[in-house]
């Protein structure tokens, strides 16, 4: 049984998503960033950055306990884990689903996040800010939907790239602030994920 620890963050449900869709048993273990839970001498150490997503695995590799941060480590090692294809064996593919994952973790994310700050937690409004960082995700969001012209999935086939993605185009791809209306390839493929089971479980309720 894998703990992942987790909060309602994009990184928390894509670290979530991954665990769904890889099929392997995990338990939930909710860390309250409100309540600033991540700094507890516990939870320290697990992740000295006191982020979230982690995940404790007592079956690691060769049979050893594993402790693993940062959400798109998670996804590749659990998907590799599952063998279910979505971090593909094909070194070809395999490289083409790395772009779009390592393009998910470390700049969609990291922007979106600014965005975000900026357009809802920021207790101050800070104009320049909010029109730098909506041009930027809007930026970005064209640039997905330029991709996915010519693809159904990111790298292809569903794959952990796909999901690296998914979390900040969800929540940002949302009416009420970028919305996804001028991007109609983006749009198919966020619904289709959407409408993924393991999606719908990773985004539901939890204990």
């Amino acid at each position: 049984m894998i703990d992942l620890y987790f909060w309602t963050t994009d990184n928390g449900y894509k670290a979530r998503h991954g665990m769904e869709e890889s099929g392997l048993d995990y338990a939930v273990k909710p860390v309250s960033i409100p309540d600033r839970e991540q700094f507890s001498p516990e939870f320290l150490k697990l992740n000295p950055a006191h982020k979230i997503p982690v995940i404790v695995d007592p079956d690691g590799p060769g049979g050893e306990p594993l402790t693993l941060s940062e959400s798109g480590a998670i996804l590749k090692y659990t998907a590799e884990k599952a063998g279910n294809g979505q971090y593909p064996d094909d070194p070809a593919r395999r490289v083409l689903v790395d772009r779009w994952l390592f393009y998910g973790s470390a700049q969609f994310t990291t922007l979106a996040q600014q965005y975000g700050f900026f357009w809802i937690r920021n207790p101050e409004t800070v104009e320049q800010a909010k029109a730098h960082y909506r041009n930027v995700l809007t930026e970005m969001f064209g640039l997905l939907d330029q991709r996915l012209a010519d693809s159904e999935y990111l790298a292809g086939d569903f794959s952990v790239a796909d999901i690296s993605v998914y979390a900040d185009t969800h929540i940002y791809g949302d009416d009420k602030w970028i919305g996804l209306g001028d991007f109609p390839n983006l749009k198919r493929w966020h619904d289709a994920i959407e409408a993924r089971p393991a999606a719908r479980r990773a985004w539901g309720p939890y204990e």
